[in-house]
């Protein structure tokens, strides 16, 4: 239930958050099994021109039923005609999605790796490329000493611009002595971070803040320094893409978490050239950008932070060079 968009990467933007209305398909006057509901929605999704019919009306009534995905209900419970509640319920929920509203915050839900964290507009929903991000992070940390079970010393990972928290939180349930600090300009996405975590029992090891790294780079400094890690998966939409975004982004997202200016650097040349006050010796920054960004980025620090050098691109699992990783040495 993504769009496409930076290039082959995810992203999400909102503009207005109003709820464009359309009519719905009549609710039915007999009774309709879990099959035939989503058969009629995935008709009408398709009808209407929304992204992913199938997936759409699968992932709605999987979600009604209690399920993760419609495969994992029997044919029995699939073929059960649903109660009136439910199927008042169904309609509901894929009217919402009719508006483009993303599956995501029509369930109010998402899985991130191991994680289920609750979602709402406008914050940011997670994409798989960041579950890519996740995997180089934790590959790097469990190979440092202090970070694996058992260990007695602790490494703390700031993570800029956390929307739900799905980095921090996988991070922090993946390494049990690691602590993490996570930044973010949107009061909406501190406050579904701080809820995630205490639904997760991580509360303890995560602070969250309210700022915004380029307007507040003083107090970014002094409330996160010293740390190993910093990983951020950060705005980085050319300004000129944005207006090629589905409706499901452009309606719903928050635009602060994708535009990254007319070069899609904005936010990225702020954090590395904060990261070298930030960062204890040794410490590395790995950030999700647009494939067109690696080196431009390699090219901008050897010219402008020289505290930090360039380690290397990793691909995503569609080939695409969308990892930048950097270091520091004191």
């Amino acid at each position: 239930m993504y769009c496409r968009a930076r290039s082959g990467g995810l992203k999400g933007i909102c503009g207005s958050h109003a709820v464009h209305t359309y009519s719905a398909p009549t609710f039915p006057a007999a009774s309709i099994t879990a099959l035939q509901a989503v058969a009629v929605w995935k008709r009408h999704f398709e009808e209407r021109g929304v992204t992913e019919p199938d997936h759409s009306s699968q992932h709605i009534i999987a979600h009604l039923l209690g399920a993760k995905t419609i495969e994992s209900l029997g044919q029995e419970k699939l073929t059960e005609f649903l109660s009136h509640e439910k199927a008042e319920r169904m309609w509901e929920l894929c009217t919402r999605r009719l508006s483009r509203m993303p599956v995501q915050y029509v369930i109010e839900e998402w899985d991130f790796r191991d994680l289920t964290l609750k979602m709402r507009p406008p914050v940011f929903i997670p994409r798989p490329e960041t579950e890519e991000l996740v995997e180089l992070v934790l590959a790097d940390l469990q190979m440092k000493p202090g970070a694996a079970v058992g260990a007695e010393a602790q490494h703390t990972c700031l993570e800029v611009g956390c929307g739900s928290g799905a980095i921090s939180l996988s991070l922090l349930k993946s390494l049990p002595q690691l602590k993490a600090v996570a930044l973010d300009q949107s009061q909406d996405a501190v406050d579904l971070t701080r809820e995630n975590a205490f639904r997760l029992g991580l509360q303890d090891r995560l602070q969250v803040h309210h700022i915004d790294v380029i307007k507040d780079a003083d107090a970014v400094v002094s409330l996160c320094s010293p740390v190993s890690t910093l990983v951020s998966n950060p705005p980085y939409l050319f300004s000129e893409d944005m207006t090629s975004l589905e409706p499901e982004i452009l309606r719903f997202e928050d635009h602060a978490a994708l535009d990254g200016g007319k070069d899609g650097l904005r936010v990225i040349k702020q954090i590395l050239t904060l990261a070298p006050q930030i960062l204890s010796n040794h410490g590395r920054v790995y950030l999700e950008v647009d494939p067109r960004h690696p080196p431009l980025i390699q090219r901008w620090v050897e010219a402008h932070v020289e505290e930090l050098h360039y380690v290397e691109t990793q691909h995503d699992v569609t080939g695409r060079p969308r990892f930048c990783i950097l270091g520091t040495e004191k």
